[in-house]
């Protein structure tokens, strides 16, 4: 899809139906608007401090939260704080974002991909201690873990971290997706030793571009916020003893996150709901998959996924859709095969290339209307009989 077909409101005389739009609700407004009257526009503000405590709140644990200009800066900071550095090695998930694996470079060190499992589609325990073991063989034991919690489907946190424990190796949960999802009615964030969120236009809730860092003490927080505000010294005058960083979240955006809290539950539900009628309107269909929840696991549905008999039949609903000025995206480009990252090892099954080759995102904005919801059913049908 061409970015210009992208950015076009209208194909045919027909409004576009956006992958993941934004969703405003009442207050975000009212809180922007309290950040002017008071002139607080700079990164650090009462919008700040009460966006973290909303979230503190929201996932229950006594954790605290660093809120961030984005989640790959969440990311980042969670590596140096585990102590990674030059020449170290990080276990990523091979089936995920980019912004999973880049942080890693960042600090010099080298990313060893690991492949999925089919029931979460999210890193596999065995190949992950297969990775392990191989790497202390070399006499290069992994730093830390990165595992993903995708579209909002949490992973197995018990045995990755009972590996993590056995080996003892720092997880780093990538809950950049997973905001309102839960394991075993733990919230995802958590359960790792650190925690990842993002607000980006299009997740669940946004702050426009903005992230956060679950840490599990104040004193690491201090730690994430002094890098995060360019690591300066307590000096009256700008001193620095460390390199810092520019990725403090602004008062303003904070002040859109706030407002977007209030709403979480009911985005999640709305989400979760999209969710439910794809599979129920898509039931007759033995040719489409639907990923269920194992037990335990509740997944925000951030995005419904599908997975098609074959690529031929992915791309004939994609561009069925595409036709009708609807967007919708394969499933993530494992990193294993990003040109980037072609000379990092992995540690493969083949899971997540079959899905990145059948897979395809649903519309699944918590802003669908019931029209909306059947086009696009209606479209999916229509493509897989013909």
């Amino acid at each position: 899809m061409s970015l210009t077909n992208t950015l076009k409101p209208k194909v045919n005389n027909k409004p576009k139906i956006w992958l993941s739009s934004p969703h405003i609700g009442v207050n975000e407004q009212v809180y922007v608007q309290e950040a002017f009257d008071a002139n607080w526009i700079a990164p650090l503000g009462p919008n700040v401090n009460q966006f973290e405590k909303d979230l503190e709140n929201h996932i229950g644990t006594g954790q605290k939260v660093a809120a961030l200009s984005s989640g790959t800066a969440a990311l980042h900071l969670a590596l140096i704080l585990a102590g990674v550095g030059e020449g170290d090695i990080v276990l990523c998930q091979s089936f995920t974002f980019s912004a999973s694996a880049n942080p890693i470079v960042y600090q010099g060190a080298r990313p060893v991909f690991i492949d999925s499992e089919s029931s979460t589609w999210n890193m596999c325990p065995e190949l992950l201690e297969k990775a392990i073991k191989a790497c202390i063989a070399k006499n290069r034991k992994p730093k830390a873990i990165v595992a993903v919690h995708l579209y909002g489907m949490p992973y197995m946190a018990d045995e990755i971290n009972a590996l993590a424990k056995r080996y003892d190796i720092t997880v780093i949960e990538d809950s950049a997706e997973a905001l309102g999802s839960t394991y075993k009615n733990n919230c995802c964030g958590t359960l790792g030793d650190y925690g990842v969120f993002s607000f980006n236009g299009n997740k669940i809730i946004t702050t426009s571009g903005g992230g956060a860092l679950v840490t599990s003490s104040e004193e690491q927080k201090r730690s994430a916020v002094h890098l995060a505000t360019q690591a300066r010294d307590n000096a009256p005058h700008y001193q620095h003893s460390t390199i810092g960083y520019n990725y403090r979240l602004s008062n303003v955006l904070a002040g859109i996150g706030r407002g977007q809290m209030e709403v979480l539950n009911s985005r999640v539900d709305a989400r979760r709901n999209n969710f439910e009628y794809y599979r129920e309107s898509l039931a007759e269909l033995d040719e489409i998959f639907f990923l269920e929840e194992p037990e335990g696991f509740t997944s925000n549905r951030w995005l419904s996924c599908i997975l098609t008999p074959s690529f031929s039949h992915r791309e004939n609903i994609r561009f069925a859709l595409e036709k009708e000025n609807i967007e919708s995206r394969p499933l993530w480009k494992p990193m294993h095969s990003q040109p980037v990252f072609e000379d990092c090892e992995f540690f493969s099954n083949g899971v997540s290339d079959d899905l990145f080759e059948k897979g395809l995102c649903l519309p699944s904005g918590s802003n669908l209307t019931e029209d909306n919801l059947n086009s696009i059913s209606q479209i999916i049908k229509e493509t897989i009989l013909s």
